[in-house]
This record gives structure tokens, C-alpha cells and sequence, in this order.
């Protein structure tokens, strides 16, 4: 039986910004807006790395007043968040604007909990596994709770140049298909 991997196990020196990190906002590094935000900080970052946390409270996004909780699926959205907020940091260092990208899917998503309960704190830690040229990537993406493992998975996503183009281009295929 091996070892659950923890954020203080896996983790790597981290580079500061000017700013320190948990001071940066939310909206500056990811393209949606609230309510849709559902991290609340950025806590480290390396390079191909982010650890993010989120602080499940009865404002949550999802928050279930009967349960107490989020459900445990709303952990992909925290890990799409946390690669989005990653791609943000980068572009905004190389002085390039904030993209829109889209999650593809996953693979060996597990999660060890049912729920993200109330009051409690949750770090996510995702790493760039894999990234062409075109935007297409997997990310190794794990969520920790009191230094467990509580979820975990490789999440594949596409950040393309143009999002406006790439639209335009996917709705013109569908209406060729329609078409024949």
C-alpha cells in the first residue's frame, strides 16, 4: 500500500510574484466572473504547478443546505478552476491576456469522500503533465483535505489562440452534419 500523496510531500520550491500570491484576485487570472468563481486563493506555485484552496461555506457555489456540503463532483470544476487560475499566472507573466479553455474530460477520476463539508478547507494541487502546441493538455490534479487525498484524477483540457474562432469553426462543423 503506497503512502497518500500530500501538498507538503509533493511539493517543489515555489517562485513569488510581486505580489504575494493569496493577495492576487481571483478574477484577475481567470476568465469567469462570480458567482462561477469556486476557488477562493492561490497558495504556491511553481513552474507546470498550482495549489489552490477552496473554503466550503453556505455561500459555496452548490452548497446543499439539507447535506451540509458540496458534492463530491463539484471537485472537477475545482480542479478545471485551479488549471485555468495556473494558465491565467503564466499568461499574465508573459504580459498576454486571459483565455477561455475548455475541460475535455478525465481519466482515473476517484474521489475517497462524498461531499466537501462545510466549514472545512480543501487544497488542490495540479500539475502539467502533457501540452502541445495547439493548446490540448493533461493535468495530474489532486484534492487534499487536512493533508489527505481526498480526490483525485488526469484532467485533459484545450486553451485554443482564438476562442471566438474555434466557436465559430466548431458550430460550422455541426451545421454540416445537420446538413448531410
Amino acid at each position: 500500500m503506497s503512502t497518500p500523496l500530500t501538498p507538503e510531500s509533493e511539493s517543489q520550491p515555489m517562485s513569488q510574484l510581486n505580489t504575494p500570491l493569496a493577495e492576487i484576485p481571483l478574477d484577475a487570472v481567470l476568465p469567469h466572473r462570480a458567482p462561477m468563481i469556486l476557488i477562493d486563493k492561490l497558495l504556491e506555485q511553481a513552474p507546470d504547478t498550482l495549489l489552490t484552496e477552496v473554503n466550503i461555506s453556505a455561500e459555496s457555489a452548490y452548497f446543499d443546505d439539507a447535506s451540509q456540503s458540496v458534492p463530491n463532483y463539484v471537485g472537477i470544476e475545482y480542479m478545471a478552476q485551479s488549471i485555468a487560475a495556473l494558465a491565467g499566472l503564466e499568461a499574465s507573466a508573459r504580459g498576454e491576456p486571459i483565455r477561455v479553455g475548455f475541460l475535455l474530460g478525465t481519466r482515473k477520476l476517484t474521489f475517497a469522500i462524498p461531499a466537501y463539508r462545510l466549514g472545512e478547507r480543501y487544497q488542490t494541487r495540479v500539475s502539467r503533465l502533457y501540452q502541445e502546441d495547439n493548446g490540448l493538455a493533461v493535468f495530474d490534479c489532486k484534492i487534499f483535505h487536512n493533508n489527505q487525498l481526498v480526490a483525485e484524477a488526469n484532467v485533459n483540457v484545450f486553451q485554443p489562440q482564438d476562442t471566438q474562432a474555434y466557436i465559430l469553426e466548431s458550430q460550422a462543423g455541426k451545421e454540416e452534419e445537420k446538413a448531410r
